[in-house]
């Protein structure tokens, strides 16, 4: 048992540890690029009128397919350089390779931040979009048809 919680307790330290000395830069840069992606995946969700990611994946298993693919798209590569600075930041400054810690970061970078951001912004979003094509803007292209129908004629 005090072996495990030696393991943990250096887990817990080294992670810690990361927000400081070389590589520092990637636990900003990552979720940085991966929150303008999940803002870019919003807002196509609100345009075209899909519900907000989290939700339509937890309850929307027909969807849940291209919504899943959409984020593989985004965040694949973003996952990936995750992987592979927290790799090389461990074999530098640590001497030695702890998969679990390597696959924390990678999610607290990449994944975390997309399905936090994504949904919040296709909600807020989605009154923008509604309201462009709500009433008012119908009466409008009513008005316009009435207009060009009497042009016709």
């Amino acid at each position: 048992m005090d072996t495990i919680l030696e393991m943990v307790n250096r887990g817990v330290e080294q992670l810690l540890g990361r927000a400081g000395g070389p590589l520092h830069f990637r636990l900003f840069v990552m979720p940085l690029v991966v929150t303008t992606l999940a803002v870019r995946a919003g807002l196509k969700d609100a345009r075209v009128g899909q519900p907000a990611f989290l939700w339509a994946i937890l309850t929307k298993p027909a969807e849940r397919r291209r919504l899943l693919r959409s984020a593989v798209k985004d965040v694949g590569r973003i996952f990936i350089v995750a992987v592979v600075l927290d790799t090389t930041y461990q074999l530098a400054v640590l001497h030695a390779f702890y998969p679990v810690q390597v696959l924390i970061i990678a999610v607290a970078c990449a994944i975390v931040p997309y399905v936090v951001i994504r949904g919040p912004v296709t909600r807020l979003t989605r009154g923008l979009y509604k309201s462009k094509t709500g009433p008012a803007n119908q009466l409008g292209a009513d008005a316009k048809e009435g207009i060009e129908g009497r042009a016709e004629n």
